[in-house]
């Protein structure tokens, strides 16, 4: 289960419940939500999602507490990519 709430207009606390549960603090800046959705979905909704995708590739307990969610790409060149076709409407 993948539950986010919004702290700010550009900070997410995600918190990611699995046979352990962890915390993750996300930062996801309107020019990025834009350019990744076009806007059409919520920035809750392409947090939430990303974590789908990081979770298809690695366990809860290795996502990093804290990062900006562009970071995604450094580690999985695909994530815009992908993020882009997952959420389109």
């Amino acid at each position: 289960m993948i539950e986010v709430e919004k702290c700010s207009e550009d900070h997410y606390n995600v918190t990611v419940a699995g046979s352990t549960t962890t915390r993750h603090d996300v930062t996801v800046s309107p020019e990025y939500h834009r350019k990744l959705t076009g806007g059409d979905v919520s920035p809750e909704a392409l947090v939430e999602e990303s974590f789908r995708f990081l979770l298809e590739r690695e366990p809860n307990t290795s996502i990093l507490s804290s990062f900006d969610l562009p970071l995604i790409g450094s580690y999985f060149p695909e994530y815009e990519g992908e993020i882009r076709r997952r959420l389109q409407p």
